[in-house]
């Protein structure tokens, strides 16, 4: 992470004035840092409070270029959830490795049982954070196409435009199908995202959620949750959407087209 992003970040944690907090996001975007990652350190419950703040700003959230900007994974207690159990020297390893070595020790199989626990929660953690950027990378790159579709059609109509009005009606018109993709490749990124496990009690491991309550969230990580998302629907929507406008401006486009045979 660079030095400025992790300033801004570490600024916007420790926001207090009212108001400040909409200047902390912006300086933290412009910054570099994700969404997810703002809201993190902003302690906000919604990505929408962030989003709401950027555009209060005069920022759309569509307009940064493509960049992966996945957060460095969390670490409680030297566990990671990743690589804890690749390395024999790793506290979980040389805790099931003791364990195993003197069964007769409740002391030991208990402290096993708890860092193997707390690893798995550390990984459930991270994997639900790398979904929730991935989620939202996606989600960006499916906004910036569709607007493109927008922008791509508005070039038609420029007067000054020195290209061929052939070349940039096809321009629009592949603007429209990598619209379709990306929003197919944020419905993908969605569903992912909603089947990774969640910390909510009645819907996973109860004893990932207490190692969620008692190791992580004391530990000073922000809580994670995972957004509300019906993908299959939004998708639908937005293809339907893109569907019809492009069937009517398909409508206008034959109008231009006969009178230009016509002359």
């Amino acid at each position: 992470m660079s030095t400025e992003r992790e300033d801004a970040l570490a600024a916007l944690r420790e926001w207090s004035v009212p108001g400040r907090r909409a200047d902390l996001v912006a300086a933290a975007w412009k910054a570099g840092a994700t969404v997810v990652a703002i809201a993190e350190a902003a302690r906000v419950g919604s990505r929408q409070t962030i989003y709401d703040d950027l555009r209060a700003r005069g920022i759309d959230p569509r307009s940064r270029p493509k960049e992966k900007n996945m957060p460095a994974p969390i670490t409680v207690e030297g566990l990671n959830g990743i690589t804890d159990l690749e390395d024999n020297d790793s506290p979980v390893a040389r805790a099931v490795l003791q364990a195993r070595g003197d069964l007769a020790s409740p002391g030991l199989n208990a402290e096993a049982r708890r860092l193997m626990t707390l690893s798995l929660a550390v990984g459930q953690y991270n994997d639900l954070r790398a979904a929730l950027v991935d989620e939202e990378e996606a989600r960006a790159e499916r906004d910036r196409a569709r607007h493109l579709v927008d922008v791509r059609w508005e070039a038609l109509a420029d007067p000054n435009s020195k290209g061929s009005w052939l070349h940039g009606h096809h321009a629009y018109v592949v603007a429209v199908d990598n619209a379709h993709r990306a929003i197919d490749a944020w419905k993908a990124a969605a569903d992912l995202l909603q089947r990774k496990g969640s910390f909510q009690r009645g819907e996973g491991d109860n004893l990932l959620a207490d190692a969620y309550e008692q190791s992580i969230l004391p530990a000073g990580h922000p809580p994670m949750s995972k957004p509300d998302i019906d993908a299959e629907a939004e998708a639908a929507r937005l293809h339907e959407e893109l569907d019809a406008e492009h069937s009517r401006r398909k409508a206008l486009a034959a109008d231009t087209l006969g009178l230009a045979t016509q002359n």
